[in-house]
């Protein structure tokens, strides 16, 4: 568990808040870890559309429809979260459809694709809503110079939750087959374990966190949905004083459809590439997020002593390796070199960049910017695991030249981000 240090923190802000902030990393990663990466993925293609030549491809375009839905809300619900203050409360409702529609998807069995496919869609999407929510909150935490540490924090912590998930349904999964169990028996109960963990762990963040925005007036005397658009035409028309934040999205859509891709797909790789049975890709998860938990705390501390760019840049050489070799491997020993380079690389470079958005985001505007970075971050995960599905169905299902094809959002990434220049951005939002 991260140690929290109070000369991190803005004046105000006490350990105990941002242990509640961090609760809520804590809270959501179960369903990132067990629904989309470890468990719901691969029965999704293996039992419940029955390994379909194109599952995969319905999978990803589940993914894509919820991130295109955020994608084009996001910013809005941002912009009034922050003219209504309203972060907090928007977190609790959109935390809530999260834990309702992850359980549901215990209703999902073998044939059930619909029911499967329209579930993901609104559990992803109200998941999305919650992760920009409570990113927002970094910068009204964290002082400048500690942004990188405190976001490593969060994220740190947030993969313990994770595991902790990812752990109890792994107890259970052994312990079903071992009874003879079949999937289609005990993937449903990891579905209610997950929103279960999810919810109880969340309470802790709605006790704790504070809501430190103030509303504006002028907003209480229009539509919310007007006002918001108002002010997203404004940060538009202004957009020529943020280039380096504008920069650092572009960076982000590439390199963040390289991470999507290993999230989304990395048990359906494990499983159908390399041969690892369930119990093993479980297994795998697991330390991929111990790796990632280490990566996000020691490295937010880097971050701050050498400077964002070059840390993430640092992550980006890291995954363009983590591509090569898992397409070259052969043997789960060579997986296992991939795995834990990505789970370094993970939580780093997430940490990182949700870091860098708030050190360029204005401090008025932090719902609206963190909404354009969350736009920003699902376009990535529409055409990055869109991209990978496309490969693998034009290749007759060669996923080693998708994920060897992946390697290239990450250079492109490295070329963006050397357009980047924190001091002038920083200056821009301070400016705001």
């Amino acid at each position: 568990m991260p140690v929290f240090t109070q000369d991190a923190l803005n004046p105000g802000v006490k350990k105990r808040e941002v242990f509640g902030w961090a609760m809520y990393d804590f809270a959501n990663s179960g369903y990132t870890t067990v629904v989309i990466t470890a468990v719901f993925a691969a029965y999704f293609v293996g039992g419940i559309a029955q390994k379909a030549e194109w599952a995969t491809f319905a999978w990803t375009l589940a993914l894509s429809i919820s991130y295109a839905i955020v994608m084009l809300t996001m910013p809005s619900i941002g912009a009034l979260a922050d003219l209504r203050a309203a972060k907090k409360k928007l977190l609790v409702l959109f935390t809530v459809g999260c834990v309702v529609s992850t359980a549901a998807l215990a209703f999902a069995g073998p044939g059930s694709v619909a029911l499967a496919f329209v579930l993901i869609i609104v559990s992803n999407t109200f998941f999305s809503y919650g992760e920009s929510l409570t990113a927002s909150f970094l910068p009204e935490l964290a002082k400048p110079a500690a942004m990188g540490r405190v976001s490593g924090w969060g994220w740190s912590f947030g993969y313990f939750g994770g595991m902790l998930a990812l752990g109890i349904c792994l107890g259970y999964v052994i312990w079903a087959g071992q009874q003879g169990i079949p999937a289609d028996s005990f993937v449903p109960v990891t579905m209610l374990i997950t929103a279960g963990i999810y919810g109880a762990a969340a309470l802790v963040t709605f006790w704790l966190l504070k809501e430190r925005a103030v509303a504006n007036p002028l907003a209480a005397r229009q539509s919310g949905i007007k006002a918001s658009l108002q002010q997203l035409r404004r940060t538009y028309n202004e957009a020529r004083k943020y280039q380096d934040f504008i920069w650092l999205l572009a960076c982000a859509v590439f390199y963040q459809g390289g991470v999507a891709v290993a999230i989304t797909l990395a048990a359906i790789y494990a499983e159908q590439v390399i041969g690892f049975v369930q119990q093993e890709t479980m297994v795998l998860i697991f330390v991929l997020n111990l790796a990632a938990a280490a990566g996000a705390f020691g490295f937010g501390y880097f971050q701050d002593r050498v400077g964002h760019k070059l840390a993430l840049g640092i992550t980006l050489v890291g995954w363009i390796a983590t591509c090569i070799i898992a397409a070259l491997t052969t043997t789960k020993g060579g997986f296992w070199y991939a795995a834990a380079i990505a789970g370094f690389c993970m939580g780093s470079s997430q940490s990182a960049g949700r870091a860098m958005a708030g050190m360029l985001a204005p401090s008025a505007q932090l719902g609206e910017f963190y909404g354009l970075w969350t736009f920003a971050t699902r376009l990535a995960s529409i055409f990055g695991p869109l991209m990978y599905g496309a490969i693998t169905w034009m290749t007759g299902g060669n996923q080693r030249i998708a994920i060897g094809s992946t390697a290239v959002l990450f250079v492109v990434g490295l070329v963006l981000l050397q357009k980047v220049d924190m001091v002038r951005g920083r200056q821009a939002a301070l400016r705001a």
